[in-house]
């Protein structure tokens, strides 16, 4: 199961804040097919998970709705927040140690 690092939570907590949907709201993450027929990871602002969503709640109370396809890839990653070139944070997927 996806592990969520206290920063992640701290960061998914204001975003659900900042996008009105905090009691119940989080981030969800989905699999997106790209115009190259690749696969990639979404992330998403959700008041509420979708039918069939797999929910983790961190620690700190913030949650996480995964898309099975996106649950199954993140089964074993740990979510964290990195901060980039610019000081930007943004939301890391680790391999878990």
């Amino acid at each position: 199961m996806l592990a969520v690092t206290e920063a992640a939570a701290e960061a998914i907590t204001a975003l659900a804040e900042q996008s009105g949907v905090r009691d119940q709201g989080g981030v969800r993450f989905s699999m997106h097919t790209e115009q190259d027929s690749s696969t990639a990871l979404a992330l998403s602002v959700a008041a509420a998970p979708v039918d069939g969503d797999q929910v983790v709640t961190a620690d700190a109370g913030a949650n996480v709705f995964l898309e099975e396809q996106a649950a199954d890839f993140l089964s074993d990653k740990v979510l964290d927040v990195q901060p980039d070139a610019e000081g930007q944070l943004n939301f890391a997927v680790l391999e878990r140690t």
